[in-house]
Order: C-alpha cells, then sequence, then structure tokens
C-alpha cells in the first residue's frame, strides 16, 4: 500500500521488529508484577501472530496456522491468570519480591 508517498510494504517488518523487542524489554525489566510480565508476554505473542500472518500470507496458510496459533495463545493466557490469581490468594498480592519460586 501507498499513501503520501509511503510504501508500507517495507515499514511493516520493521514495525513488527520494533514491537517485538519493546515488549522483550518490557519483560526482562519487569521483575515487580506478574500481571506486567504476562502483559508483555501477550504482547510479544500478539506481535509474532502478526508477523507468522504477514509473512504467510503469500503462501494461503494463514488462515490455519492463525486458528492453531490463537487457540495456544489463548490457553497460555488462562494459565498465566490462573497463576496470578493462586498467588494472589496465597500470598495477598502479585509482587514477585514476596514469594520464593523454590517453595512452590
Amino acid at each position: 500500500m501507498f499513501v503520501y508517498g509511503f510504501d508500507f510494504n517495507y515499514f511493516f517488518p520493521f514495525f513488527l521488529m520494533l514491537v517485538f523487542f519493546s515488549g522483550l524489554l518490557v519483560f526482562c525489566s519487569s521483575r515487580k508484577h506478574l500481571l506486567l510480565t504476562l502483559i508483555s508476554l501477550e504482547f510479544i505473542t500478539l506481535t509474532l501472530f502478526l508477523g507468522f500472518f504477514y509473512f504467510l500470507a503469500g503462501y494461503g496458510y494463514e488462515g490455519y496456522f492463525g486458528l492453531v496459533f490463537l487457540t495456544f495463545a489463548v490457553c497460555e493466557g488462562a494459565l498465566g491468570l490462573g497463576v496470578l490469581v493462586s498467588l494472589i490468594r496465597c500470598h495477598g498480592n502479585d509482587n514477585l519480591n514476596s514469594i520464593s519460586f523454590i517453595s512452590w
């Protein structure tokens, strides 16, 4: 797509890399709250989905791949929220500094 002298087909892969690495930076730098870590993981998952969907669109596999990938992404999100609810019920907060993962 060519709008105002700018071709978005060349810009989109660089945009996806920027979004992916910003999500990865947030994931690596968040050490306090589990919820922020889970949100950054979902952000990375969404970026990977958009990237795979963009690159597989030329081959005709994006529909099948999208269903399988989003199914696993939903399962990952539900599992993460289950762990978050379990952590809040046991410890009263989602601070990662207040718990020891060895005791789990």
